[in-house]
């Protein structure tokens, strides 16, 4: 199979497609397939051409870290979770998500993340409950807080959202759904996550509602949406 990646050498260089003709068979994952490339100690393009190894990010490679986030076929997607047999055609496309800056191929700083997430002061801290919520009302509460509490802060929700372009002032659905869970167990910090979540979220949000066709951990965004409106 034809794999084609979209490579960087540095941060301050122009990205240039490098292609590669992979024995592969369905049952393998593209970080597998990027392995396969990376094994042998002399890289050959599908040129000839002795290459560098392919740079790119894993950890658990179990779909629960987020570090293998990339574009496949033009999806966002995790490296470890995207089979080829569940890819179209007999050319693969790879390249680095393109909503953050590339430091070398498929490696991305996606340090924003954190960093508008301190702005906020998106801490839990002390666990201070809501008050006047029921048993009932509380445990349903706590099944959304475990499913937000999922979230790898991969990017891939950022790299599909339309409103989302450098994180500057809009900060995506992680955010709103961050805002959910830390204003949902803190409720001294209720009044200054919402005016937070206000000016970075709920002020520029368009709904397209892409995140969460993306996210790997199928957070049900629009929920804390609709939660944090409620407190609003």
């Amino acid at each position: 199979m034809k794999i084609k990646i979209l490579r960087q050498t540095l941060p301050n260089t122009e990205p240039y497609w490098e292609g590669f003709d992979v024995d592969v068979n369905k049952d393998m994952t593209i970080a597998g397939v990027l392995d396969h490339i990376n094994y042998n100690d002399d890289i050959i393009d599908d040129t000839g051409k002795k290459t560098s190894r392919i740079r790119w990010e894993c950890s658990c490679l179990q779909g629960m870290c987020g570090s293998c986030a990339m574009v496949i076929n033009g999806i966002p997607a995790l490296a470890c979770e995207t089979m080829i047999r569940d890819l179209k055609g007999k050319e693969i496309t790879i390249r680095p998500l393109q909503k953050f800056p590339v430091i070398y191929d498929l490696v991305v700083d996606r340090s924003i993340i954190y960093e508008n997430l301190k702005k906020i002061n998106m801490f839990i801290g002390e666990y201070i409950p809501v008050e006047n919520k029921k048993p009932k009302k509380r445990e349903k509460e706590l099944e959304h807080q475990y499913e937000v509490a999922k979230c790898l802060k991969c990017g891939l929700c950022l790299e599909v959202c339309p409103n989302y372009v450098n994180g500057n002032n809009f900060f995506g659905a992680l955010f709103a759904n961050d805002c959910y869970l830390v204003s949902s167990r803190n409720q001294s910090k209720l009044t200054e996550i919402i005016q937070g979540y206000e000016e970075h979220f709920g002020k520029t949000c368009s709904k397209a509602f892409s995140c969460m066709d993306v996210c790997p951990m199928h957070i049900p965004t629009l929920a804390s949406m609709a939660k944090m409106n409620r407190y609003y």
